[in-house]
């Protein structure tokens, strides 16, 4: 079985640049779930991910011709590093093309490393399009990513160190899955020696490219990637990754934004590595593997693939992180509005603690509070809690899934405005550049007003924004119109209980 690629990997050059990660004990995980967790630390190599093996390997194979020509590249960071700290180890030229969305500190991380770096586009594919003109033009040779076999075969490396490290047998590797070069190195070499340990791909929810692959039994192209876990925000498996991984992974696991950031802080508090949300996805794929399957006793490797995250994004992680652990739960609940009715609420919570609390008087009758409530973590609490209001005639809207309450509405309690009239609310995503949201604005008020607005820095690539306008139902299509027309991502809003609850007139 893929006998070309086991070869390919025996043969990786890849320690000329990169170092042998190694694997680390769970001190609290393991205890957690009852089984031995390990990680295998490629948060350690010099460029902080394993993107430098599968890179080096590539460049290590070009002719000399090839060389002497130059490279080229598109990425956002951490294929990007390991292209360009290849290249110069090589003495190679390497163009590296990024999205001006691609934040400062990775930009300055590739120059240091001798790439070239040519912004261009706020997406990784409009990157990747325009690297693919200027490799024409320029007679560069295009170093993949993820689908080419010298690239998969470097990633593979990485089995041979789990195996080679790990004497014992092992039930269970996670790896995370972007276009799919890690998971078809590490599938390919480990299922080979050891067919008996299976091989569990994670993806996250809003980019499972291989499982949408698995299900129609070929690479597809989703309509939409999210791109909180950037690392693996990719649209369409590669082909030659899919040949691989339709073979040899047993299962596909997909995690929500939340479950990454509880699976970063359990990466943190085991090993003091603050992991990027790629990084960690094996971890909470892990976790939710465990859970599904009710498994104990077990021997578990998690891939932790790379740490390249912005300070910045700290923050929304550790507000994420409780909920991913589901150790908070978020709820809007209406009460009398009348003396007293704060403290039966908070009586009725017990020795539950409040983390957060927001409510504006709107109403003679009701009070609608946005609270926030820690749990405890057992499948049913969340549910108890519920019941338990809704046993006292409190009306109870659990938003502990509703993206827009979580991202935006936790900061915009302040009540109704009824002299806004109709409204319609939306949800956008825009690319975290300069004169980005000015252009949402310019064109927006071109005809429409804003009644409502909210935007917050998460330190990603992208911003998100709630805005409000002053609109009927009837002139929802219009709006629309002049909202495909800005050309940002949207979703309407208008009838998320969030927004009629707290901001809806």
């Amino acid at each position: 079985m893929h006998s070309e690629t086991i070869k390919r990997i025996l043969e990786a050059r890849v320690y000329d640049v990169a170092i042998e990660t190694p694997v680390d004990s769970s001190r609290f995980l393991s205890q957690r779930l009852n089984n031995e967790v390990l990680y295998k630390r490629e948060d350690l190599q010099p460029v902080y991910s394993f993107k430098n093996r599968g890179a080096y390997n590539k460049l290590v194979h070009l002719t000399e011709a090839q060389r002497a020509a130059g490279v080229i590249a598109a990425s956002a960071g951490n294929h990007a590093q390991g292209v360009a700290k290849g290249a110069t180890a090589l003495g190679i030229r390497s163009v590296i093309v990024m999205p001006t969305t691609t934040p400062a500190i990775k930009v300055n991380s590739v120059r240091a490393l001798g790439g070239e770096v040519v912004q261009f586009g706020d997406t990784f594919d409009e990157a990747a399009k325009h690297a693919q003109g200027l490799a024409q033009r320029d007679q560069l040779t295009f170093i993949h990513p993820f689908d080419d076999p010298y690239t998969i075969a470097g990633q593979g490396t990485i089995g041979m160190e789990i195996l080679r490290q790990v004497k014992a047998p092992i039930d269970a590797i996670f790896v995370p899955v972007g276009g799919g070069g890690i998971a078809a190195g590490v599938s390919a070499y480990v299922k080979y020696l050891r067919p008996e340990t299976k091989i569990i791909a994670v993806e996250a929810e809003d980019s499972a490219c291989l499982k949408a692959a698995m299900d129609a039994g070929h690479p597809v192209t989703l309509d939409e990637v999210g791109i909180f876990a950037d690392g693996v925000a990719v649209a369409t498996i590669g082909t030659n990754t899919f040949d691989i991984l339709k073979h040899t992974v047993d299962e596909v696991v997909t995690c929500t934004t939340d479950e990454m950031c509880a699976a970063i802080k359990d990466v943190y508090d085991d090993l003091r590595c603050v992991s990027e949300p790629a990084g960690a996805l094996s971890v909470a794929g892990m976790k939710k593997y465990v859970e599904q399957h009710q498994i104990h006793g077990q021997r578990l490797v998690a891939v932790v693939s790379g740490a390249n995250v912005n300070f910045d994004r700290l923050r929304h992680v550790s507000e994420r992180a409780e909920m991913g652990e589901r150790r908070e739960a978020i709820l809007s609940v209406q009460i009398p509005e009348q003396p007293g009715s704060f403290r039966r609420f908070c009586s009725m919570i017990g020795q539950r603690n409040i983390t957060e609390f927001n409510y504006r008087y709107a109403d003679a009758r009701n009070a609608q509070i946005f609270v926030g409530l820690t749990l405890d973590p057992s499948s049913t609490d969340r549910l108890d809690l519920i019941a338990q209001l809704e046993s006292g005639e409190f009306k109870v809207t659990d938003l502990s899934d509703n993206e827009l309450a979580k991202v935006h509405i936790r900061h915009m309690v302040g009540g109704h405005a009824p002299a806004a009239g109709s409204e319609r609310c939306y949800r956008f995503q825009f690319p975290e550049r300069p004169g980005a949201l000015l252009k949402f604005l310019d064109k927006l008020g071109e005809r429409w007003n804003i009644s409502a607005f909210h935007y917050r820095n998460h330190g990603a690539a992208y911003g998100r924004i709630l805005c409000s306008v002053q609109a009927s139902d009837a002139d929802q299509a219009e709006l629309e119109t002049y909202l495909d027309q800005v050309g940002y991502q949207y979703w309407d809003e208008t009838e998320n209980p969030a927004f009629k609850q707290f901001l809806g007139a």
